[in-house]
């Protein structure tokens, strides 16, 4: 019983980990699908196509950023919590790297600034 118990407790953070990826593929997805339909709907009604493009982009990118922290928290979760060795703890670094700086890149992008330049821009 103990090993079943075991076991079970064991797939748990497996199990969260495979949700919250679920629930940032899902906000990318329906974002994306939101941001389209929106932009179709504007330009059928006659609104500038650069200034539809624009707000396309910008709300793609932000959905895109909040389902990237998603997936970065569900690649933790699962190195820390299910399957923790130096090469998983290695491979986790390298994903973080890369999301970070696709985060990093994507905000840049959308604003124009780099996301400590927002801060110290907000302070004076």
């Amino acid at each position: 019983m103990t090993n079943g118990l075991t076991q079970t407790l064991g797939s748990l953070p497996e199990w969260c980990a495979v949700a919250i990826e679920i629930l940032g593929i899902g906000i990318i997805t329906l974002i994306a699908i939101y941001s389209l339909l929106h932009g179709a709907i504007r330009l059928l009604k006659g609104d500038s196509p650069s200034e539809v493009q624009q707000e396309v982009r910008q709300r793609l990118g932000r959905g895109i950023l909040l389902g990237l922290e998603f997936l970065i928290a569900a690649d933790i979760i699962h190195t820390v919590a299910v399957e923790l060795t130096f090469s998983t703890v290695g491979v986790l670094a390298l994903v973080v790297l890369i999301r970070t700086f696709l985060s990093f890149t994507l905000e840049v992008e959308l604003t124009g600034k780099w996301p400590w330049q927002q801060a110290s821009s907000e302070q004076k």
